[in-house]
């Protein structure tokens, strides 16, 4: 074996890498590309004496050493001077990663010309290629390579060039090919007639290209210019194509704008045949210390809203056919703005905005395509400094509120807290034995052209936590103060309520003086709450037919006592009840904030057991039940739409689970109610995993409304992606109201897939809006595996109704998502370059 530190013509080869790379930047999805059907025999073969696989890792830091390390040459038979040396037979080389094979080879030290011939074979961490002839000058650094065959390791994909010329850092390669198809069947083919690239620029331009499927061309490009490494570039990205019964035909062409390497631009215009023109724009910068985003759309010109003017009778004309509500029917000038961001000021705070605006109450319902954009009733923009320690967090901020459902007047919109400044405190003193806390808050409250108030809330709490391996016992005694300072007008009115209340009559009945009696424009709130929650751990092993199991049996006790304080003199600003579940029965409030602080004399009673496999920890069985014994009547409550708790029992909550295997799984939530001997609340889902990423998902839900015992929401949602074969796949969702009887969502597609081809086709009915119409969408999408893909999108649909659609959205802790992938798309699910390496 003879060493050297010249470096052999192993960097031309370098350029290889370069020829898929116009598709690499286009090849992220929002799910992974399968190539499950593809043969798994390889291209071409690896070579005996190559370096073996590496994972991703190892792959990077053997590219950063290249340049460290020596060529080592060895060959069966050898002659010359050391100047000039030709080897024969079995020509290996070898400079760490890389390997280089040929029957012979030909260098001179002096001139720097060397040849390569005969079934020469190189392979790196990133690809391996066979090729009848190189040869070149390695001191001028200009090098040709003919009649190559390559095959990429890191990633799929293989082609041809019948020749590559290497002048320094310029390249250009003759006659190349690219597919991740077999070559024995190769659905698509990128061809180009000529390409060249300039790695100092990091730019390729290709001459006389074309995409071809089944030989067949479908696209032609004279001349485009694309990106050859990682760095990011301004150009074109895929356009997004569709078409449904609101929008029309409805094309997307998003421009990449590279301005600097920590801040970019997208621009998507688009035009909706049934609607006009749109721009949308998007913002994004990174810095040490924090980053941001800004989002925006507009359309100058709306035909969807003048159609609604035009189609719709006038109040005058027929009142009963037409309630504007609160619909500016706005045609002009209609968008959306957004930003956030967030800038780390030091270990312990963060300064974070969320801000949205949007020119009217409707441009959400026009502008999305699923059912929470009809079901958003308004919008929050926040701004604040939060700070967070090992016992303490603390904030200031401000938020305001922007109504979304045109059905409501801005008065019913949430009080504006402006601003809310917060402390929380909670850390163990004397030991172990006692935890000491207190959780403060001041918060000014406004609403235009509304009078509002100020509220200072303060709740101190000592806790005793006693434990032991299989039980524990907490004690805890808090007391909680509240006041207020109220504006003159929300004094009055709420001195006006309790007055025509305490003399029933009606308000408007009320006189001054009867006002004046119960007018308090500073009212407080102090009382005690305390709390004693315990409860034992039993456990056991058992044997059942799949294996052995760990069984546990979890009883709990939690008893509630809070005396009554009349309430009706407090305003509420941002207090409502929380809705009735598992975690209710250990809370000592029912109400979400501290305009209401409930009366209490109750004991819940509970009980959990769990099946736990030994082997691996899997839960096959758990069920929870619990209940509320109310020993006096709750006397405090909300002004409107509060269920009073009286005397009794609760309803009883259950939530259970079951695994029979790794593939079904059945839960349910379940509230009844012993007063009206009938469920309150029920939610049944059954999930089917197929083994080859196909599930099945049937869910039933139901609500009864409390107040006046009729039904509050009644749904079933069938949804499926299923194998029919390894090559055809069908998904499908049906979300139907009993309560409406109608569907609320529709969803049949097809898919059909190969090694390198996929072709989807998605029909889509939905509710579009909040009168309930339904609209239509069809989309058609062709993916060429490593290439891109062409028509509308339609994983973010399928994987917003079909849970499963992507296994890893079953994952609190997805599997993709414990090691690094670099072809994942970036966080926020965009289609836009990463930011940053």
């Amino acid at each position: 074996m003879h060493p050297t530190s010249r470096l052999l013509p192993l960097s031309l080869v370098a350029v290889l890498a370069c020829v898929p790379a116009l598709s690499a930047r286009a090849a992220d999805s929002k799910k992974p590309v399968s190539y499950a059907l593809c043969p798994r025999t390889d291209v071409i073969p690896p070579f005996d004496g190559a370096p073996s696989q590496i994972d991703d890792a190892e792959r990077a830091k053997l590219r950063a050493n290249r340049e460290n390390e020596s060529t080592e040459i060895s060959a069966d038979n050898q002659n010359g001077t050391e100047e000039h040396m030709t080897y024969y037979g079995h020509v290996n080389l070898h400079r760490g990663d890389q390997y280089l094979s040929a029957d012979n080879m030909q260098a001179n030290q002096d001139t720097g010309d060397y040849e390569a011939n005969g079934d020469v074979q190189y392979q790196d961490a990133d690809l391996r290629a066979i090729a009848e002839r190189m040869h070149g000058n390695q001191d001028a650094n200009t090098h040709q390579i003919d009649n190559v065959q390559y095959q990429l390791v890191s990633r799929r994909g293989n082609g041809n060039a019948d020749n590559i010329l290497v002048d320094n850092n310029l390249g250009t390669l003759h006659g190349t090919t690219y597919t991740t198809c077999d070559p024995t069947d190769k659905r698509w083919e990128l061809k180009a007639r000529q390409i060249d690239m300039n790695s100092d620029t990091g730019w390729g331009v290709a001459h006389d290209a074309s995409v071809r499927v089944y030989d067949v061309p479908i696209f032609y490009f004279p001349w485009f210019k694309f990106p050859i490494d990682d760095r990011r570039h301004t150009g074109f990205l895929y356009p997004d194509i569709g078409l449904n019964s609101r929008n029309g035909f409805d094309y997307q062409q998003p421009f990449y704008w590279n301005i600097a390497p920590n801040y970019d631009a997208t621009f998507t215009p688009r035009y909706m045949s049934k609607r006009g023109e749109e721009l949308s724009a998007q913002f994004r910068y990174l810095y040490d210390g924090g980053w941001g985003k800004i989002d925006g759309s507009w359309i100058p010109h709306d035909d969807l809203v003048q159609n609604r003017i035009d189609n719709t009778a006038l109040p005058s004309s027929d009142p009963d056919h037409y309630d504007p509500h609160y619909d500016p029917m706005q045609v002009d000038d209609r968008g959306m703005l957004r930003f956030t961001g967030a800038h780390n000021i030091d270990a312990h705070w963060q300064a974070r905005a969320g801000l949205t605006w949007i020119s009217d109450p409707r441009f959400i319902e026009d502008t999305g395509n699923s059912i929470s954009g009809i079901s958003a009733t308004a919008l929050t923009s926040t701004v604040g400094i939060y700070g967070q320690g090992r016992y303490w967090s603390a904030g200031i901020m401000a938020d305001q509120w922007q109504s979304a459902d045109y059905t409501f007047d801005d008065d019913g919109l949430p009080y504006n807290r402006q601003p809310r400044l917060y402390f929380d405190w909670d850390q163990p003193v004397l030991g172990q034995w006692l935890s000491a806390g207190v959780k403060t808050e001041a918060v000014r409250f406004a609403r235009d052209d509304q009078p509002g108030g100020s509220r200072l809330d303060i709740k101190p709490s000592l806790t005793v936590p006693l434990q032991g391996a299989s039980w524990f016992i907490t004690p805890t005694l808090a007391w909680r103060y509240t006041a207020y300072e109220l504006d003159p007008g929300l004094a009055d009115q709420i001195a006006r309520q309790r007055a025509a209340t305490a003399l029933g009559i009606d308000e408007t009945a009320v006189t001054t003086p009867q006002m004046l009696q119960y007018r308090d424009a500073h009212p407080t709130r102090s009382m005690p709450i305390g709390s004693l929650d315990m409860g034992l751990y039993f456990d056991r092993d058992v044997s059942l037919h799949d294996g052995a199991y760990l069984q546990t049996l979890e009883p709990r006790l939690y008893y509630l006592n809070a005396p009554y304080r009349d309430q009706d003199g407090l305003p509420v600003f941002d207090t409502r009840d929380f809705t009735f579940s598992w975690g209710q029965l250990f809370r000592d409030n029912r109400y979400t904030s501290a305009d209401r602080q409930m009366d209490a004399n109750q004991l819940t009673t509970a009980i959990s057991s769990r099946f736990l496999r030994q082997s691996d920890g899997h839960e096959k069985f758990a069920i929870s039940l619990g209940q509320i014994r109310y020993f006096e009547d709750s006397r405090v409550s909300l002004p409107q739409d509060d269920i009073p708790i009286q005397h009794g029992r609760s309803a009883w909550v259950v939530d259970a689970s079951y695994a029979p295997g790794d593939r079904w799984t059945f839960n349910t939530n379940y509230q009844w109610n012993p007063k009206y001997r009938q469920e309150d609340l029920a939610t049944f889902r059954a999930r089917y995993l197929f083994p080859n990423d196909g599930v099945v998902n049937l869910i039933y839900r139901y609500q009864r409304n409390l107040s006046d015992g009729t039904d509050l929401l009644r749904q079933g949602d069938f949804s499926f992606l299923y194998p029919v074969t390894p090559t055809w796949s069908t998904v499908g969702r049906y979300y139907y109201s009993l309560v409406d009887h109608k569907p609320l969502e529709i969803i049949g597609g097809m898919q059909w897939d190969s090694c390198c081809l996929a072709v989807r086709v998605l029909a889509r009915r939905y509710v579009r809006n909040r009168e309930g119409e339904l609209g239509n969408q069809i989309g058609v999408e062709f993916v060429l595996k490593g290439l891109g893909g062409a028509g509308r999108d339609s994983d973010k649909i399928l994987r917003r109704a079909i849970l499963g659609y992507d296994r890893d959205d079953l994952y609190l802790v997805p599997p993709s998502n414990t090691t690094l992938d670099a072809n994942a798309v970036n966080d926020d699910g965009d289609s836009s370059p990463d930011l940053l390496p």
